[in-house]
């Protein structure tokens, strides 16, 4: 037992478990792997043994230059963070955009849930062709989608045709919110993913709370059908990136690291297996080692022009219908009905301030212009940046050091430490910003509180993302679009939060949105202790096995 993690009494090896570190005082059922054939990384992280295992196919995303890796996610980054603010950022002028439009403040927020329940709904869809047809297309379609909803809003003459131009650019912002995790997956080792997926989820947060910060002076000098211009703008450039920069990362793999790859053994099976064993000699055919073994050379490079390819092959071969309905099923694993629980209730608690910050500060006793408004943003934009900076690098050195004093063995249960920091932030940020506005504080107050909550989200995302995508690798896409069913929970709370707001006041809204955050938070706990036997009774349930694979 581990930390405090409790082994599964009913298989030797749990997917998800690995051996990581190359030292000497591993445990007795792992001795017999034969380290010296698998891969190590580099420099400062010789030590470490690659999980996933790489293969010796040059096109394969895990061999790919450094720069390559890291071009390819400051241009996903950069897309993301721009699809990040097209959602919130007409909230500085809400008041002003409904006098305009001739509807209320209400119907205005109202659009924003119609297209985040657009997205919740797409990433059925996103997933299943991503899943099947690679990436690549998908980025591209979303991002060409995202360009002409853009022109679209900033040409839209009246309400009708505004909510028309958010509905559309839903199906473009619904990849984004699960492929980018995906890709990183694909490209990066277990020991680096975190930092990454805090480099994207820097992008993606300060494009949330910078794209309010921006469009207020935007909304208040030049109109607010210019915040879409401008986003137009940023994507077309995206579109020319995507196409150039960002290739197909799905890859036809055998075997996604060093840990067992075959079906989990009953005890019968495993105490015959040992007797067996007792007889033969120590044997090591049940734990993967995924280096290619072939007597093939390795193919060559593709060249530039040939990783233009839109399509490049297919790479499931289980039917639509199959694929389609997994994330139904995935929302029931424990790890991920915790991420959906975790990243669900947290981001959408954020989403709640800009929705509501418009309402509350451009009247007494703020009275706050639209650009001031948007300036709030300043907050979480700041905090975010400080988070990610922070909670990224130093998961992935948690992680890294609780290996090596598990004498070698990783355990995903390892992501889940930052947990801690992010309890602590939220609580300030909710329940603090629900004072801080009742009690009419200095503004000062609620726009620091509001930037605490964003931080929590910082960390929360590499637990959640980090954890999942190491738990369940091979189902990855369908895991995240479980976790991103929390948009349907964001559509149905933001369709009416400012006639909550009106009803009972700030003070009760956000402590009723902090309890229910605290709650979900302290259920980590549980998932640290038998987080390693859900993942076992998981792997060898037989239908699901069948079920999930990609065969047909």
């Amino acid at each position: 037992m581990a930390f405090g993690i409790l082994e599964d009494r009913y298989s030797e090896h749990v997917p998800g478990t690995a051996i990581m570190n190359d030292q000497n005082d591993i445990p007795p059922e792992y001795r017999n792997i034969p380290r010296d054939q698998l891969k190590h990384g580099t420099g400062r992280y010789s030590h470490i043994i690659l999980v996933p295992q790489p293969s010796d196919d040059p096109n394969d995303p895990l061999n790919w230059p450094q720069w390559q890796k890291e071009c390819i996610l400051v241009v996903v980054g950069i897309s993301a963070a721009v699809v990040g603010a097209f959602g919130p950022m007409l909230s500085p002028g809400f008041v002003e955009i409904s006098e305009e439009l001739g509807i209320t403040v209400n119907t205005l927020s109202q659009s924003t849930a119609w297209l985040i329940l657009t997205i919740g709904l797409c990433l059925f869809i996103a997933n299943p062709m991503a899943k099947l047809y690679g990436k690549r297309p998908v980025y591209i379609v979303a991002i060409i989608i995202m360009l002409v909803g853009s022109i679209w809003g900033a040409a839209s003459k009246n309400y009708s045709s505004f909510l028309a131009s958010r509905i559309v650019s839903g199906f473009g912002m619904a990849p984004y919110e699960v492929l980018v995790q995906c890709t990183l997956g694909d490209l990066y080792f277990v020991h680096e993913r975190v930092t990454r997926i805090a480099i994207w989820n820097l992008f993606l947060l300060t494009g949330i709370s910078g794209g309010g910060l921006v469009s207020g002076y935007i909304i208040e000098y030049s109109g607010w059908k210019w915040t879409f211009g401008v986003c137009a703008i940023f994507f077309g450039v995206c579109v020319f990136g995507i196409i150039f920069l960002v290739p197909e990362t799905s890859y036809r793999r055998t075997s996604i690291g060093p840990i067992s790859t075959h079906p989990v053994k009953t005890v019968d099976e495993e105490e015959k297996e040992h007797l067996e064993n007792e007889k033969s000699g120590p044997q090591f055919s049940d734990v993967a080692v995924t280096r290619t073994q072939s007597n093939r050379s390795a193919p060559k490079r593709m060249s530039y022009v040939q990783s233009l390819r839109i399509y490049t092959g297919r790479y499931a071969q289980a039917p639509f219908w199959r694929i389609f309905t997994r994330p139904f099923i995935v929302f029931w694993y424990p790890a991920v009905f915790w991420g959906f629980l975790i990243y669900g209730t947290t981001l959408t608690w954020i989403v709640v301030f800009s929705v509501v910050n418009a309402s509350i500060f451009t009247v007494p006793p703020y009275n706050f212009s639209v650009s001031d408004t948007g300036l709030i943003s300043l907050s979480p934009f700041i905090l975010t940046i400080v988070g990610e900076l922070i909670s990224g690098p130093l998961n992935d050195w948690i992680c890294i050091a609780l290996t090596k004093r598990n004498h070698g063995i990783y355990e995903p249960e390892f992501r889940l430490v930052l947990i801690i920091p992010t309890i602590l932030l939220g609580v300030v940020g909710f329940f603090g910003f629900g004072a801080t506005v009742h009690f009419q504080t200095h503004w000062s107050g609620p726009v620091l509180t509001f930037g605490l909550a964003n931080m929590s989200l910082a960390f929360a995302s590499g637990c959640v993302f980090g954890y999942i995508l190491d738990a369940h690798a091979n189902l990855a896409e369908e895991a995240f679009v479980a976790v991103n069913t929390r948009n349907l929970l964001t559509f149905g709370l933001t369709y009416f939060v400012n006639d909550w707001l009106v009803s009972d006041g700030p003070l009760n809204v956000f402590c009723v949105l902090g309890g229910l955050f605290l709650f979900v938070t302290f259920l980590t706990f549980p998932l640290w202790v038998f987080g390693k036997r859900f993942r076992g009774a998981i792997a060898r349930n037989r239908f699901l096995n069948e079920f999930m694979s990609d065969l047909n």
